[in-house]
């Protein structure tokens, strides 16, 4: 295959859309370790896709993307007064950045 083959279109979307695609960084112990590798995790809607993420992040940040993983977090079955319920579903993505970029997260946005 040539190289131009394998080139995807980049994705073009609203800053509206961008806001709600990325709706808060993870600070777990786990995050901050991936944090030195150049990752950076995120929550995002069960709806949304590896491009919008990835166009989300680069236009939100001013970072470059290298790729995108995500993963579908399933609600624990929890009881409470004696009645079983169930916490919602929702999608995590662990983004990672290009050599030497870094995304603060105590700062927030602008």
């Amino acid at each position: 295959m040539s190289e131009t083959a394998t080139k995807k279109p980049k994705i073009v979307i609203s800053r509206e859309k961008m806001y709600q695609t990325i709706l808060a960084p993870m600070i777990t112990e786990k995050a901050s370790g991936l944090a030195e590798q150049s990752q950076v995790t995120f929550k995002v809607p069960l709806t949304a896709t590896k491009p919008e993420i990835k166009a989300s992040v680069e236009g939100l940040f001013g970072v470059t993307v290298v790729a995108v993983n995500t993963l579908v977090m399933k609600g624990k079955t929890k009881r409470v007064r004696g009645r079983e319920g169930q916490r919602s579903d929702w999608k995590k993505a662990v983004v990672r950045l290009a050599e030497g970029q870094s995304i603060d997260l105590t700062t927030g946005l602008a």
